[in-house]
């Protein structure tokens, strides 16, 4: 199925996710030429992956090196339009695990989530805004986990009880929150 498509058909939740569609889907039309590629300074589209355990009571994080925060796995479409296939390349590249499947094919959520400037590989790369995309992917805890030294330092698994102000600042306690409780529910709809 096509991205463009994919994203139309997906069912917003919440009045953020609703005007985030509207924003992407606007943004897709006005740079169809780029909006799949960094090339597009200003916004592109991301893949993201929730890593949950099959038991839906925790999630896989890494330590990003850019944020130096605990994040969700994830990263550019750098071309590529199949956006499940993204998410889950970049969830075995940045964690090490072998096998991770999607719950579900579908988008489970839409998110424009800004990234501030900073430095990679000794180039400046400009404030702009991902365009994310997400998918709940599903990976066993035995799996043997591996540190991504180019993006991370760190991989560990998390209770979902830590998706707290305690812990994370107040976008990411939303964003990981709603993609738990849509991770749940979805659970509840496929069994």
């Amino acid at each position: 199925m096509n991205f463009i498509t994919e994203i139309s058909e997906f069912i917003p939740n919440n009045e953020q996710e609703n005007q985030d569609k509207k924003v992407i889907l606007g943004y897709i039309k006005q740079y169809p030429h780029n909006i799949l590629s960094r090339n597009n300074e200003i916004a592109h589209i991301t893949s993201s992956g929730f890593i949950m355990n099959p038991s839906f009571d925790k999630v896989l994080l890494v330590h990003h090196n850019i944020r130096n925060a605990w994040a969700w796995t994830g990263g550019h479409a750098d071309g590529d339009a199949n956006l499940l296939q993204v998410a889950v390349r970049e969830a075995k590249e940045e964690t090490g695990v072998n096998e991770v499947v999607p719950l579900t094919k579908k988008i489970v959520s839409v998110d424009i989530l800004p990234v501030f400037g900073h430095w990679k590989k000794g180039k400046y790369v400009n404030t702009h805004l991902h365009l994310s995309i997400a998918y709940i992917l599903i990976a066993s805890e035995n799996e043997t986990l591996t540190i991504n030294k180019n993006e991370n330092s760190g991989v560990s698994w998390f209770s979902v009880d830590k998706f707290t102000d305690a812990y994370f600042d107040e976008h990411d306690v939303y964003l990981y929150n709603k993609l738990i409780k849509r991770a749940k529910d979805l659970n509840a709809d496929l069994s």
